[in-house]
């Protein structure tokens, strides 16, 4: 453990969990991944906050072999393996019509639903931009279950988009999820001081 904590009212342990012990995982083990695991994260992940609430996050989980192999197939060549491998793996995408839930989602404000997103090119760009932020809360309640989560971007987008979604919901990220097997991290990359992302206007 390492780095200031003692601004911090979370514990150091949770504190290592989700963020400086965690990585992104490139091996797992043949652990299952429960239905009641995945339930309590989304749990924890529909709180993150969103642009009117519009919470356009939409996830497809991989379960049968047979919807494992066409993903597999859609993988850049490196990520293959790993998303072979995984007990479980997420595909993360944005619904472009949220809009139709806001009267449900916003019930104080329902008319938000045509007042600001009557143009899908808006609601492409406002569902991008929110679920994208719900994507990195999904991720930090996979590690709060104690799970190994393994993003990715390498992949074929409009083969997804037609194997496993449709026209009006865009994929973000594919996300393999398990207990992290033998050799599963890379060496830590280094990252930016906070003097070097930090300034005071």
């Amino acid at each position: 453990m390492s780095g200031p904590t003692h601004e911090l009212t979370l514990h150091p342990a949770a504190q290592d969990l989700l963020f400086r012990e965690a990585r992104t995982a490139n091996t797992f083990t043949p652990e299952p991944v429960s239905e009641e695991q995945v339930q309590a994260v989304y749990d924890l992940v529909k709180y993150a906050p969103t642009a009117y609430n519009q919470s356009p996050l939409r996830v497809v989980l991989v379960r049968s072999a047979e919807a494992r192999g066409r993903l597999v197939d859609l993988m850049a060549e490196g990520n293959r393996p790993k998303t072979e491998a995984a007990p479980l793996v997420a595909i993360l995408a944005a619904d472009n019509e949220f809009h139709e839930e806001l009267p449900a989602l916003l019930p104080h404000f329902p008319q938000a639903k045509d007042l600001f997103f009557a143009d899908r090119t808006v609601r492409e760009e406002s569902a991008l931009l929110n679920a994208t932020l719900q994507a990195a809360y999904f991720i930090l309640g996979v590690r709060a279950a104690g799970l190994a989560a393994g993003p990715m971007t390498g992949f074929d987008f409009p083969g997804v988009q037609k194997e496993f979604l449709d026209g009006d919901h865009t994929p973000l990220m594919v996300v393999n999820i398990g207990r992290p097997g033998p050799d599963a991290w890379y060496p830590r990359s280094p990252r930016l001081a906070y003097d070097q992302v930090v300034t005071t206007a």
